[in-house]
């Protein structure tokens, strides 16, 4: 797996100096090693990746959904490319820059998972679609106000395409979305009286109403979806959908299983697009913890495809180990990074070192390792490194220009680099 676009520089952080001017099929060809590579650094898992994609198609293919994986997760076309060889419909995204990103990239239908009420934004979609008829995308209201505002801008570029919208539903004291299925209706309405816009579904994003698998989270989960369905059954029993076939569409990797039981009744009467985006790399923290499909709770399931990598720059006091990466270079966010193996070491000695060790506090370019009582300095002198398991993809991928892709945690071979474009 390998980037074809710039080549290697100095401005690619922590790879080696002997790469940089080196293409992608030079640094394949070269196989360096994970050794090579100076700390701190995340690397990306090829055996993983392809693993994850399978797991992710196969169960959409089960449920009888379609895939439209949200691209903010990694913002590198290289991947989305391989999510859409699998079959992934299209692509998600989260801002107009971001589409504008993916139409450079040659990505055929999107999906805006977001209002778009930017005139310069709105300008250059409407420009877009009218140039290039293959152009499929999609994107969200919440309400009447962002439905006049859009046919306001619209009226004054003129061109020959609608816009597909997709009315959006929210919950009370969640993010954005209408907050009960009558606002929802109302949007809907205003979208199908304007002779600019199209009605193409519902949908919304069922992460916003919970943060956890207790029996009150998924409760709130279930019944958001629930309320989804509902919308989606009111505007179709009136003939509102202005597509032969709308789009009902709900977001994140946290709650699939709740997604495929709430929403199985709506198959057939439209595409259900489930946007999943952290699945392709999953992690070993929040959705780890979280998602049906890890390995854990599903057979043969999700594993994290990335991982940190840091180096013991200190030993200041015994029972502490500075490393010499931190928030600029791992996530935080969702969760600490924790220590799992110290390189070098046989896994039974590594494991017995870091029992109970965990990574109690983070600086921009410092992790505080606390080890357990009674650990030597000897045991983990300046200079070893350490594995780290890392908590949210969709900000961990964002601190790196290009990351390294290793065949597999075994093999400790780099055979690519994947490029990212935040």
């Amino acid at each position: 797996m390998s980037d074809d676009g710039a080549p290697i520089s100095a401005a690619d952080k922590s790879f080696p100096s002997t790469t940089w001017g080196w293409r992608a099929e030079e640094f394949a060809d070269a196989h360096p090693n994970l050794a090579d590579f100076p700390t701190p650094l995340v690397t990306l898992d090829a055996s993983r990746i392809d693993h994850n994609i399978r797991v992710m198609a196969d169960w959409c293919a089960v449920a009888g959904f379609l895939l439209a994986p949200h691209g903010k997760t990694t913002m590198s076309p290289v991947l989305w490319r391989r999510q859409l060889d699998a079959g992934a419909w299209g692509i998600t995204l989260a801002t107009a820059w971001q589409v504008q990103i993916a139409r450079d990239h040659g990505i055929q239908r999107v999906l805006l998972a977001n209002a778009l009420v930017d005139p310069v934004a709105l300008r250059w979609i409407a420009e877009e679609l009218d140039a290039h008829p293959e152009f499929e995308f999609a994107c969200w209201a919440d309400s009447v106000a962002t439905v006049e505002l859009m046919d306001a801008v619209l009226a004054v570029v003129g061109g020959r395409c609608s816009i597909d919208v997709i009315v959006e539903l929210g919950a009370p004291a969640g993010r954005t979305g209408a907050r009960s299925v009558a606002e929802a209706r109302e949007v809907a309405d205003a979208v199908r009286a304007s002779d600019r816009l199209r009605l193409a579904g519902c949908g919304g994003y069922e992460g916003a109403v919970a943060h956890d698998r207790g029996v009150d989270g998924l409760a709130r989960v279930a019944a958001y979806l629930d309320s989804l369905v509902h919308l989606h059954d009111q505007l179709a029993a009136v003939g509102a959908y202005e597509v032969p076939i709308p789009i009902v569409t709900v977001g994140g990797s946290a709650y699939l299983d709740q997604v495929a039981n709430r929403l199985a009744p709506v198959v057939g009467g439209a595409t259900v697009l489930v946007r999943a985006g952290a699945y392709v790399i999953h992690d070993d923290g929040f959705y780890r913890d979280i998602s049906p499909l890890d390995h854990d709770r599903f057979a043969g399931g999700l594993r994290s495809a990335m991982h940190g990598w840091a180096r013991v720059v200190s030993r200041p006091e015994p029972e502490l180990a500075i490393l010499d990466g931190g928030k600029r270079d791992f996530p935080v966010d969702e969760g600490f990074p924790s220590p799992q193996l110290v390189l070098g070491l046989p896994t039974e000695e590594s494991d017995a070192l870091l029992v109970g060790a965990s990574i109690s506090a983070v600086n921009d370019q410092h992790s505080f390792l606390r080890l357990a009582p009674g650990t030597s300095a000897a045991a983990l002198p300046v200079g070893a490194v350490i594995r780290l398991g890392l908590s949210h993809p969709c900000t961990a991928l964002d601190k790196w220009r290009a990351l390294p892709v290793i065949e597999s945690l075994d093999s400790g071979v780099v055979s690519g680099f994947v490029r990212t474009l935040f």
